[in-house]
């Protein structure tokens, strides 16, 4: 079989992920509950991941390799979340309620086009793992150990901090308390610092690629809309609005993102 050109495999994972968020989109207009887009958003990886590495060209043990790593997070992250969702079903998370409030001249118009930015992002975050599969060496170059090993402490870190914040849910009835604990004690959102961390390892596993510089693009958007966009501040403000000055002085003591030292 000839190979597959490229911009038919980078179609075809466009196609997929659309196909896959316009199903969640209908069943989150149906379920009168948008929250789903969370658990799509993770477990959309893992197909497209196993769909670049068998179209890809590169060598077999990378494609075999990256689609098992990416495939493995993505099913954990999935399932998680999709733990979240369901057990608090068909209560809405507060970050689509506000939106929900915020586009109620037409919610489901205004989620369509949300949930297809968010098909278009993970296309994008999914840029270095398409360029990996290309990679026609026949050895691991060192900057793919270097990013092989960035990207297993990532998602050891995000398992964690998840672990411990639903631990900590479990454990608490008190709904303005703060978990503060573990990774938590040194970071305000170690889970998104972690996944961050996931894709500047992927970014170091497809530099020795043919034009795997251009990888940059998913570590820098992922990073942009953590800190940016519906990250960090949308968090931020809800936790304020929620908790007020207890979550203010866990501000000033504690650090948004890169896990680091309280301040006195």
């Amino acid at each position: 079989m000839p190979p597959f050109e490229p911009w038919l495999i980078l179609s075809a994972s466009a196609a997929l992920l659309t196909a896959l968020f316009l199903l969640t989109w209908r069943l989150s207009v149906k379920l009168d509950n948008y929250s789903f887009v969370d658990v799509t958003w993770a477990l959309s990886f893992a197909p497209v991941a196993i769909l670049l590495a068998c179209l890809g060209n590169g060598w077999l043990p990378r494609r075999i390799a990256i689609a098992a790593l990416v495939g493995a997070w993505s099913l954990r992250l999935g399932l998680y979340l999709w733990n979240r969702v369901a057990s608090h079903h068909p209560k809405e998370d507060v970050r689509y309620a506000v939106l929900r409030e915020k586009w109620k001249a037409n919610p489901p118009k205004a989620f369509l086009y949300f949930f297809l930015a968010q098909a278009v992002l993970v296309w994008l975050l999914m840029l270095p793992v398409f360029l990996i599969t290309q990679q026609p060496a026949t050895s691991f170059h060192p900057l793919e150990i270097v990013g092989l090993a960035l990207w297993f402490i990532a998602l050891i870190g995000e398992g964690i901090a998840d672990a411990q914040l639903a631990r900590f849910k479990r454990t608490n009835t008190d709904p303005k308390a703060i978990c503060q604990v573990g990774l938590w004690y040194f970071s305000r959102h170690p889970n998104y610092f972690f996944q961050s961390l996931l894709w500047w390892g992927l970014f170091l596993m497809a530099l020795p690629a043919p034009w795997g510089w251009t990888a940059i693009i998913a570590p820098a958007a992922m990073l942009h809309f953590l800190l940016n966009v519906t990250g960090i501040p949308l968090t931020e403000k809800l936790s304020v609005e929620k908790r007020g000055d207890v979550y203010r002085e866990y501000q000033r003591t504690t650090s948004a993102f890169v896990p680091w030292f309280r301040k006195v």
